[in-house]
């Protein structure tokens, strides 16, 4: 492990807000004023590759990266942008509860959720059931009225 992987390790380690590479970039230039963003990817990339950290992507919102390694699911809030990392079930595999096809198999199972979190919900004054999908807004009578 080179000194600029360890840095970048260790500031996933210390991180549970599953930063970006330019979040990284910031936090390990302090400690490595001259090392370059292009530095920090191909550090992020052997590690994500060598199974030390997990690469969490979010539609089409930049990776972010987490060192928990242990299975469990993201929780990306909808207003704020955080990442949450949400555990499993004690002694439940997910993947049980999953009507693979015959002949598969899974290697990894990726779970994403998303919705507000706790401070955005109190932020909101958001009495959302979260039990139902949200209403899809009537663009077309929004339309007529304007």
């Amino acid at each position: 492990m080179t000194r600029q992987r360890r840095v970048v390790f260790d500031t996933l380690l210390r991180s549970t807000d599953h930063p970006t590479a330019s979040d990284v970039f910031m936090e390990v230039k302090e400690a490595l004023p001259g090392i370059s963003l292009a530095t920090v990817y191909n550090c992020l990339d052997t590690l994500t590759h060598g199974g030390m950290v997990k690469q969490v992507c979010m539609d089409r919102e930049p990776s972010r990266y987490c060192a928990n390694l242990r299975d469990h699911a993201h929780f990306h809030c909808s207003r704020c942008g955080k990442v949450l990392d949400v555990p499993f079930s004690a002694g439940k595999a997910l993947s049980s509860s999953l009507d693979l096809p015959e002949g598969v198999r899974l290697d990894r199972l990726e779970v994403s959720l998303r919705g507000l979190c706790p401070a955005c919900t109190v932020a909101a004054g958001s009495g959302t059931d979260f039990s139902r999908p949200p209403q899809a807004p009537n663009l077309l009578s929004e339309a007529h009225q304007s």
